[in-house]
């Protein structure tokens, strides 16, 4: 099955990892410490954010860490900026009906 990177973000879970991990890199282990849940569950949340290529492994003799994929992070920034010209645009647009308002008070 083929991911995509909002597949990875779409849950709480993997998305609090994300954070974590844009920190620093981090064993799954030390990644599992910070949630309430099994540390299999957090493995099936890396194994998902590393198909969807959000994170990538790195091996350092027996242990596996954790880094976030800054690259693909930026897919989503690029998608994003689309809804963030519209959402400008609007607030210009609102803060020019304002003026408009408090100039006619006056």
């Amino acid at each position: 099955m083929r991911r995509d990177v909002f597949q990875g973000i779409a849950d709480p879970t993997r998305r609090a990892i994300i954070l974590l991990i844009a920190m620093q890199a981090m064993t799954p282990n030390a990644i599992a410490e910070h949630f309430k849940t099994s540390r299999q569950a957090v493995s099936k949340h890396l194994q998902i954010l590393t198909e969807c290529k959000l994170v990538k492994q790195e091996h350092s003799g027996r242990e596996i860490y954790y880094q976030l994929n800054g690259a693909k992070m930026a897919d989503i920034d690029k998608w994003l900026e689309q809804f963030k010209k519209i959402w400008e645009t609007r607030f210009n647009q609102l803060d020019e009906v304002l003026l408009t308002m408090k100039k006619n008070k006056k």
